[in-house]
């Protein structure tokens, strides 16, 4: 078999090593828009646990005051019952008891959702939401 050349990196024949920059550190500031949307996206995210307001708070928390604010505020308020949730999703599995752990689980999924959701309308209308309960485990 013959093999072809491979071809130059770009910038290979300027004397660069062809390696590739990305996009800068310092990423555009979000418009008001875009801070109120993944706000609230922060908060509404909390129907699906703490995953994705911990994305948005570690994408976006430099570059709007209020997705920072309130995705701090969506991620404590959903790291606690996700983590009991996945516990008591694997306590389900065990026979005869098991149904009682499912039941729990749902009860969470349900208080988590509606408080989610009243977040995130507020969050959309640009108004700060503050948990009635929340442990404040991620410090900022």
């Amino acid at each position: 078999m013959s093999q072809t050349p491979r071809p130059e990196s770009p910038g290979a024949s300027h004397g660069h090593t062809g390696d590739y920059t990305g996009v800068p550190a310092n990423a555009l500031p979000l418009t008001a828009t875009e801070d109120r949307q993944w706000a609230t996206m922060a908060h509404f995210g909390g129907i699906l646990g703490c995953i994705p307001s911990l994305v948005i708070y570690l994408v976006f928390r430099e570059r709007g005051p209020f997705t920072a604010q309130e995705s701090h505020e969506a991620l404590n308020f959903t790291v606690p019952p996700t983590v009991v949730a996945v516990v008591c999703n694997v306590l389900a599995l065990i026979p005869v008891v098991g149904w009682v752990f499912a039941l729990i689980a749902a009860a969470i999924w349900l208080g988590v959702t509606v408080f989610s959701v009243i977040a995130g309308v507020h969050a959309n209308r640009g108004q700060p939401y503050r948990y009635p309960v929340n442990l404040h485990l991620v410090r900022h």
